[in-house]
C-alpha cells in the first residue's frame, strides 16, 4: 500500500499505533479517530511519527457506542482497519455492558459507515484467537490436534469468558454484515497473545501487565499450567496492512508459537538469570481449585484451562499474507527492556 486514503479506529491502542506507524512510513494518508480529540497525550506520538514519515495524518472524533460517528472520518478511504474494540478481562461486573454492547454496537457502526461510504474496498477487521477457541480443553473435546480459521469458539458465553464471546459475537456480526453485501471486501486478523514493545508509554495492555507479573516477584511461588499463543505486535500490525495490501479475504490465525507460562519464565531466567524473581514451579491444580476464588478464577475456568494445550495452524498467514514472524522469545525480552526503561 502507497499513497492510499485509509481510516484506522483504535489508533492509539497497542496495536493500532504499528498499523499506523506502517501506514504512514508507506506513505498513505491516514485518518484516525478518538474518542476525545482535545487529549492530545493520548496521540502525540503517533503524530511525531506522521512528522518523521512520508504520510500525512489527520485526527477525527469518533465514539464506537455513537451511531453514525464514523461516518465523517471515513469519506474518501479505501480502506478501513478496524482495530478498536473493548479489551477487558479482569473486574467485569456486567459484561453485557461493558463488553458485548461496545463490541457488537462498535463494529455495526463502523461497518454501517462503510455500507454508506462508496469508495471504501476493503476492511480489515481485528478480532482474536478468542474467536476460534474458547476454553483449552476444547481442542480435546473436539478431537483436534490444532485449531485453523474453520473453527469457531463454542464454549464461551455471557458468563463464561464473556470477553471471548464478545470477539465471537462481533466477528459473526461483521461476517453477516459484509454477507449482506457485495461492494467491499472483509479481511479478518485473528492475532494470539499479543507482546512485543509499545509505541506509546501510556499503554496500560494486557500483554504489559501479563509480563510484569512474571518479572515483579507477585508470582514467584509458582504459575498455573496455563498455555498461550503469542505474537509480536509488529507481526499482528504487519498481517493488518498485508491483508489488505494482498486482498487477502477471511480468516487468519496470526501467531508465532504456544508456551505454558512456565517456558515463558524460563526463557526470561535464561536470559536476565537471578535479577527477577521469576517463578520456577508450576502450582498444583488442586491448589488452584483452593485458592483460585480469591484472584476471580472460577471453578470452570480451572477444570477447562489449567494442564491443556493449545496449538493453531499459521499457515494461510505465511502463504496469503507472506508474513514472517519475530520470535516471540525476542518480543518478551524488548517488552521488559522497554519497561525497564
Amino acid at each position: 500500500m502507497e499513497g492510499k486514503k485509509v481510516l484506522v479506529t483504535g489508533a492509539t491502542g497497542y496495536v493500532g499505533g504499528w498499523v499506523v506507524k506502517y501506514l504512514l512510513e508507506e506513505g498513505n494518508k491516514v485518518h484516525i479517530t478518538v474518542r476525545n480529540k482535545s487529549n492530545q497525550q493520548k496521540y502525540a506520538h503517533l503524530i511525531e511519527l506522521a512528522k518523521a514519515s512520508n504520510g500525512d495524518l489527520e485526527v477525527y472524533e469518533a465514539d464506537l457506542m455513537k451511531e453514525d460517528s464514523f461516518i465523517e472520518p471515513m469519506q474518501g478511504c479505501e480502506y478501513v482497519f478496524h482495530i478498536a474494540s473493548p479489551f477487558i478481562i479482569n473486574g467485569i461486573k456486567n459484561p453485557q455492558k461493558q463488553l458485548i454492547e461496545p463490541a457488537l454496537n462498535g463494529t455495526r457502526g463502523v461497518l454501517n459507515a462503510v455500507n454508506k461510504t462508496e469508495s471504501v474496498k476493503r476492511v480489515v477487521l481485528t478480532s482474536s484467537l478468542a474467536a476460534i477457541y474458547g476454553d483449552a480443553r476444547d481442542m480435546q473435546d473436539k478431537g483436534l490436534s490444532e485449531y485453523t480459521e474453520e473453527h469457531w469458539n463454542t464454549s464461551s458465553n455471557l458468563k463464561h469468558q464473556p470477553y471471548s464471546y464478545s470477539k465471537v459475537l462481533a466477528e459473526k456480526e461483521a461476517t453477516k454484515i459484509h454477507g449482506e453485501q457485495n461492494r467491499w471486501a472483509l479481511s479478518i486478523i485473528n492475532p494470539g497473545f499479543v507482546m512485543g514493545p509499545s509505541l506509546t508509554t501510556h499503554s496500560n495492555s494486557g500483554s504489559i501487565q501479563f509480563i510484569n507479573d512474571l518479572i515483579s516477584g507477585k508470582q514467584k511461588m509458582g504459575v498455573p499450567e496455563l498455555n498461550f499463543a503469542f505474537v509480536d505486535v509488529r507481526d499482528v500490525a504487519k498481517a493488518h496492512i498485508l491483508a489488505a495490501d494482498k486482498e487477502s479475504d477471511g480468516r487468519h490465525c496470526v501467531v508465532e508459537k504456544s508456551l505454558s507460562m512456565l517456558e515463558v519464565s524460563k526463557i526470561l531466567a535464561n536470559k536476565y538469570g537471578d535479577k527477577y524473581a521469576l517463578p520456577k514451579n508450576q502450582l498444583p491444580k488442586f491448589m488452584l481449585y483452593l485458592f483460585g476464588w480469591t484472584q476471580g478464577v472460577t471453578v470452570k475456568f480451572i477444570s477447562r484451562n489449567v494442564g491443556y494445550n493449545i496449538l493453531f495452524n499459521n499457515s494461510k498467514s505465511k502463504h496469503a499474507l507472506e508474513l514472517s514472524y519475530h520470535p516471540v522469545e525476542e518480543s518478551f525480552v524488548e517488552m521488559i527492556e522497554q519497561m525497564v526503561k
